[in-house]
């Protein structure tokens, strides 16, 4: 039976939405909460309440805990253009094609690297959540590009601190609209989701620390291509931090991209591809590198850029 628990709104989530501030005092995720809200669970002085609705001081909340959830099942499918580039006993890099998740989530039912890996037969670490097993980073849906995947559990425990300790190399090429000015800078810039728009992230005074380095490599005439260093690892970095200074990526609709020119380009998603990955091997420690050339889709919006 769901477990049914009353609380007095405290001082310190005055003015909060529901969601974030259920997500603290019940120590739940932010989604999970308004998951519960959109069902009916959340019940604020007699009444439904919504997700983006605000919390009163001494008002009475009373919610419906949700049930021990269900794991996630990774379905093994194979991934149409993802490709392998490296293969060891300690991990397997992939070209991850865009459209594809890092792993199987509530949210997405489309096909997913470890699927992918699955179906072609790559055994992977055990660690991690049944769902994500072997993942220490991941992509964007729609960010196409290289992902290491751990497949011994030493090689998963190695490479996690690196991501954790920021002693990975990640490189990633973006365009962008317009000119950044200066053509080599960094944006540091706290990030933290958009109360606005469920699901998607803003620079905001609240986030969490963010760092990302950038160099105009070549500037066409509505665009500049960008090669990026990620000094963090915040959801949606890249793109947050260009469409904060009034750059979007070329493509990214949800963070502010010009329609027009994405037409023009025939992009139908983001322009940003992770184009390098650099780290410790596990077991030889050396370092190694691996590199990933554009897929056709952002190269064709670049030939076009480049004949006008």
């Amino acid at each position: 039976m769901p477990e049914a628990r009353s609380y007095l709104v405290p001082d310190g989530l005055d003015g909060e939405r529901v969601d974030a501030g259920l997500s603290r005092l019940l120590g739940l995720s932010r989604t999970v909460v308004a998951d519960m809200a959109g069902q009916g669970h959340v019940v604020v002085d007699g009444k439904p309440a919504g997700k983006s609705d605000r919390l009163i001081v001494g008002t009475r909340v009373d919610v419906e805990m949700p049930g021990p959830a269900r794991p996630l099942e990774v379905t093994a499918e194979p991934v149409e253009g993802m490709e392998i580039v490296y293969d060891d006993d300690a991990f397997v890099v992939v070209d991850k094609p865009v459209g594809v998740a890092a792993h199987p989530a509530a949210s997405w039912k489309g096909p997913t690297v470890i699927g992918g890996l699955a179906a072609a037969g790559y055994r992977i670490a055990t660690s991690g959540a049944s769902e994500r097993q072997g993942i220490v980073h991941r992509l964007d849906v729609g960010t196409s590009g290289l992902m290491v995947v751990a497949k011994s559990e030493h090689g998963y425990s190695v490479l996690k601190r690196a991501f954790k300790q920021r002693t990975v190399e990640k490189v990633y090429h973006a365009l962008v609209q317009g000119h950044p000015d200066p053509l080599r800078g960094t944006i540091d810039a706290p990030i933290g989701r958009n109360d606005r728009h469920d699901g998607l992230w803003a620079v905001a005074s609240g986030g969490k620390h963010a760092v990302t380095h950038y160099e105009v490599i070549e500037a066409f005439a509505a665009a500049s291509l960008c090669e990026v260093h990620l000094e963090t690892g915040r959801t949606h970095q890249i793109r947050v931090h260009f469409s904060a200074t009034r750059h979007p990526c070329a493509g990214d609709y949800s963070y502010g991209a010009d329609p027009v020119l994405a037409e023009r380009l025939g992009l139908t998603r983001q322009w940003l591809h992770a184009v390098g990955l650099g780290f410790t091997h596990p077991d030889s420690g050396k370092w190694v590198t691996f590199q990933s050339k554009y897929p056709a889709d952002l190269q064709h919006a670049l030939d076009v850029l480049a004949g006008t």
